[in-house]
């Protein structure tokens, strides 16, 4: 399953791609994440870094873990999550920040994954575009809550 989310908010890509990156706190405002492990941290040099993360999601009938490589490239203001481990036949999701010029972000995410299980692909499909928008508001109300109604320089 692929989907495609633009969306303007009035951050900055610097406050933007810092609250994306900093996958430790998704527990925090991501209520079906309720564990975050990270390992493996690695400065790729000039502005790019990469990390190990485990994430435990919990939903209603479902409890999972699954492992990902998180690489943050500062300069480029681009977050890519790819699939190490999990109930995923393939999971990746890209990140993308561009100034809008007018003090503000367009955000880009894309998220491309399959299910090793065919009843679990099933269950979640129906519901895939409500989620990733639930998804996206998460991260909205995180950085009304800690940037405020405005961006900040």
């Amino acid at each position: 399953m692929k989907h495609h989310v633009t969306k303007p908010l009035p951050y900055t890509p610097a406050q933007l791609f810092a609250l994306v990156g900093d996958v430790m706190a998704y527990p925090d405002f991501v209520p079906w994440i309720t564990t975050m492990r990270i390992w493996n941290a690695r400065d790729l040099g000039e502005g790019v870094e990469t990390v190990d993360a485990e994430a435990g999601v919990g939903f209603s009938f479902l409890k999972e873990r699954f492992s990902t490589r998180v690489r943050r490239d500062a300069p480029a203001r681009q977050i890519d999550v790819s699939l190490l481990s999990g109930p995923f036949r393939r999971l990746d999701n890209r990140w993308r920040f561009h100034d809008d010029g007018q003090g503000g972000t367009r955000v880009e995410f894309d998220i491309d994954f399959q299910f090793k299980s065919r009843l679990l692909e099933t269950l979640l499909s129906a519901n895939f575009a409500h989620a990733v928008d639930r998804l996206m508001a998460c991260f909205e109300a995180r950085a009304q809550a800690l940037y405020g109604g405005k961006p900040t320089a």
